[in-house]
């Protein structure tokens, strides 16, 4: 079961424009919780062999040929020593092709693995994929349901806002501002005791009269 599933995650990756059973998105399966997490380990395994197999496969295109099979040039690079390099140095790449395909079960699940999910985590050191809790139970059994999918395409990013700008007055007028704002503060308060002084002189000369 976890075999299928693990395959299933990773069949989603395939280009299946044209097929009936095309995955609405790549990268992700909808399961229970308690598969999400119980796959979760196999799926990462089979990254990291497959990710750590891609140093030998890049030493191994050194000494490989472009000529098609059963063509005198690749015929005469078949007995030549460049074969023999060539078949030592992808031997790793071929144990780890077949123990792949021990652990997962599927052919062209082990095809998408080696060509397109492992180098795209050849600089991760782990933590391939992810498990969401979904809020929403399942219908029929109300069983706690989850997504499992790989990281590095719907990753959140925090970003932070800027910082505000009030305006585009330079740091000269900038620091002019408060001396004028004290200025302006001080005349409104002497006019504001002026005002009042004119006032209470006024009605003292109408309660004399």
């Amino acid at each position: 079961m976890l075999r299928n599933l693990a395959s299933s995650l990773i069949l989603t990756e395939r280009d299946a424009e044209l097929d009936d059973n095309a995955p609405k998105i790549k990268g992700r399966v909808q399961t229970t919780l308690h598969k999400a997490k119980a796959v979760r380990p196999l799926v990462e395994r089979c990254i990291t062999i497959a990710r750590r197999s891609l140093k030998h496969q890049e030493s191994a295109e050194e000494f490989a040929t472009n000529a098609e099979r059963g063509t005198t040039e690749w015929k005469q690079w078949r007995s030549s020593d460049e074969w023999q390099k060539w078949c030592s140095a992808i031997a790793p790449t071929v144990a780890a092709r077949r123990r792949c395909v021990q652990l997962l079960g599927d052919k062209q699940a082990v095809q998408l693995l080696f060509d397109e999910i492992a180098p795209r985590f050849a600089d991760r050191d782990g933590g391939y994929t992810r498990v969401l809790r979904v809020a929403q139970p399942r219908l029929g059994d109300a069983g706690v349901q989850a997504i499992i999918e790989f990281v590095g395409v719907r990753d959140r990013e925090t970003v932070r806002s800027e910082k505000p700008s009030f305006g585009d007055d330079t740091p000269d007028e900038t620091e002019d501002q408060p001396e004028e704002a004290a200025a302006e503060s001080q005349e409104e308060v002497t006019a504001d005791v002026a005002e009042t002084t004119d006032a209470a002189d006024a009605s003292e000369e109408k309660s004399e009269d």
